[in-house]
């Protein structure tokens, strides 16, 4: 397998210079992967001092033949828009996403890549595992719900499998997936600070199964990054604030899609993952084990707070929500490094 016959560009979206070894680190993986990449895109999220500073940083990598570029999110602020102007800019076959506080272990393209062997796989995910903050997962939270720190969650299906959607932090697509969709739907998902918001890639791909139906995603778990869990988001404070948003995410989704295919997985979740998730912790309460309690309420509270998520956002979208997800703009130089 070349290089270049499965050239992946790897695009990471960065907002804040709180995470400036956080993003080196990620970088770092990339650079070190036993298949390159074809290049590393950095896409800094409205924010001149962090972009000018990345600039600086890589400026040697092109006299090494390295190709870190860094380029400046030519939409509206958010994640979305700042994916599609990584899509928008790369020049490989495949496009792959990694967060901004990730690591790669080194054989992460490698396995993304031997599943686009077959012609059909449009998008390969892979397994995202919690590196936490204290060291160890808290007692209390529930593996079912590792999702709400941006990780692969007990309930997903283990191997190379197909799915319906991947998971954007660990995801790659085929270039020509966009062609056929567009990008990332803008007014879903995370926007810097802001509220926790997700789901656009789930959004993104239920459009890429309706669009080519013959399309086949995965999920492969041997490729597999290390998401670093902030000490912040250890605690049940922003358990429940995420799992609020999730649901307001899934309103949105339901918005575009429809709620068939919009819950589709979740039903599934709900229903037989979260009931033995809950089982297992007050079984485990009462072996005397460390947790169990506490894993089965936050199970139940996640659950009541994910539904008032989408309550709330059910009724706000009856008048109409404000997002979009046209096709990838032409990528514009200007963009890139510096101040346009």
């Amino acid at each position: 397998m070349s290089r270049y016959h499965r050239a992946f560009s790897v695009v990471i979206c960065v907002y804040t210079e709180d995470r400036w070894q956080d993003i080196l680190a990620a970088v770092g993986s990339v650079r070190e992967q036993s298949l390159p990449a074809l290049e590393t895109l950095l896409v800094v999220d409205h924010n001149p001092a962090l972009r000018d500073r990345l600039t600086e940083e890589f400026k040697e990598f092109r006299t090494r033949g390295e190709e870190v570029r860094v380029l400046a999110n030519a939409g509206p602020r958010g994640l979305s828009a700042g994916r599609n102007t990584g899509i928008a800019a790369a020049r490989g076959e495949f496009v792959a996403f990694l967060d901004d506080d990730a690591v790669a272990e080194r054989d992460w393209l490698r396995y993304f890549a031997e599943s686009y062997d077959d012609p059909r796989v449009m998008a390969v995910g892979g397994r995202t595992q919690p590196a936490w903050a204290s060291g160890r997962r808290p007692a209390w939270f529930p593996e079912e719900f590792d999702w709400v720190v941006g990780c692969t969650y007990r309930g997903l299906p283990h191997g190379r499998v197909p799915v319906r959607n991947v998971l954007g932090g660990n995801a790659s697509f085929r270039r020509s997936a966009f062609d056929a969709t567009g990008g990332f739907a803008t007014g879903i998902g995370r926007d810097g600070d802001r509220r926790p918001l997700g789901c656009e890639e789930t959004e993104l791909c239920i459009r890429l199964g309706r669009a080519l139906p013959d399309a086949v995603l995965l999920i492969d778990d041997r490729a597999v990054i290390h998401h670093k869990v902030p000490a912040g988001r250890e605690r049940f404070r922003y358990f429940r604030t995420r799992t609020y948003a999730e649901g307001l995410s899934k309103a949105l989704v339901t918005h575009s899609v429809g709620s068939a295919k919009g819950l589709e997985t979740e039903r599934r979740y709900t229903t037989r993952v979260l009931p033995a998730g809950v089982a297992r912790g007050l079984r485990d309460a009462l072996l005397g084990r460390p947790g169990g309690a506490g894993r089965a309420g936050a199970i139940v509270t996640g659950v009541a707070t994910a539904a008032a998520g989408y309550a709330m956002a059910s009724v706000r979208t009856r008048s109409g929500v404000a997002f979009s997800h046209g096709p990838i703009a032409a990528y514009a130089p200007g963009a890139e490094g510096g101040t346009p």
